[in-house]
């Protein structure tokens, strides 16, 4: 399965090796790679060179290396779990603007809501409705009800993306949502007046996602994200200008 490394890149060369087998199905969920020692003879190469190249693997999210008796390095699922948590901390640490956070979920968030409205089945629907009664509920309750709000617009987002049945979608969504509040604490106020809104803007779309309307529940999640995103960045350059002074 594996051959000597190119030693003048042999690290980069195990990993390359190993990732491809992988890949490419020789190696499947579950299977066990040869032993330390067999594949040090494989690659022609050190000890520390091998464990370093796994370490590699394992921070991919490739394989997991278990240790003691009947360890070993072990294929994992391939997954889209590394690049959510790329995007998490790029949200989290607010290094993306909201210029390109916008852009993105108008983008993103359009083309799901399409597709979940020509995807969903009565129970996504009847899950979507459940979660807008929730939502109606903290409307008028004041700060007390904001997180909760936020949370229910979260399960809605998310069921939207879960409807598409795309599981890089549903990655990306999920990590966009579990992070985003960072944003709303700071430039929304989530008063009563916009959490109204944006109860209506859900409920809308939410309508056009039942009645099979793509191109309305497209236009809808789109418009919705463009006009809360002019909000913060409105709130962002009153900071900014407050700054000045």
């Amino acid at each position: 399965m594996f051959h000597a490394a190119s030693q003048n890149r042999i690290f980069q060369d195990i990993v390359d090796q190993i990732q491809e087998a992988i890949l490419e199905g020789r190696l499947q969920t579950g299977d066990i790679l040869p032993s330390e020692r067999d594949l040090k003879e494989m690659f022609n190469t050190s000890r520390g060179t091998l464990r370093e190249a796994l370490r590699v693997l394992e921070q991919k999210g490739l394989i997991e290396i278990k240790l003691g008796v009947g360890g070993g390095s072990v294929v994992k699922e391939v997954s889209v779990d590394k690049i959510s948590e790329s995007l998490a901390l790029l949200i989290r640490t607010q290094r993306v603007s909201l210029n390109h956070l916008a852009e993105f979920r108008e983008a993103v968030e359009g083309i799901i809501a399409a597709q979940a409205a020509e995807r969903a089945t009565p129970a996504d629907i009847k899950q979507l409705k459940e979660l807008l009664e929730k939502a109606r509920k903290h409307i008028g309750k004041g700060k007390a009800a904001h997180n909760d709000f936020i949370e229910i617009d979260k399960q809605i987002h998310l069921v939207l993306s879960n409807i598409t049945g795309n599981p890089i979608y549903i990655s990306l969504i999920y990590s966009v949502h579990q992070n985003i509040h960072r944003y709303y604490d700071r430039f929304l106020s989530m008063d009563e007046s916009e959490m109204n809104e944006n109860y209506q803007d859900l409920k809308i779309m939410v309508r056009a996602v039942e009645k099979g309307h793509a191109n309305q529940a497209r236009i809808i999640a789109q418009n919705h994200v463009h006009r809360f995103n002019r909000r913060m960045k409105d709130k962002a350059q009153e900071e900014r200008d407050h700054d000045k002074f």
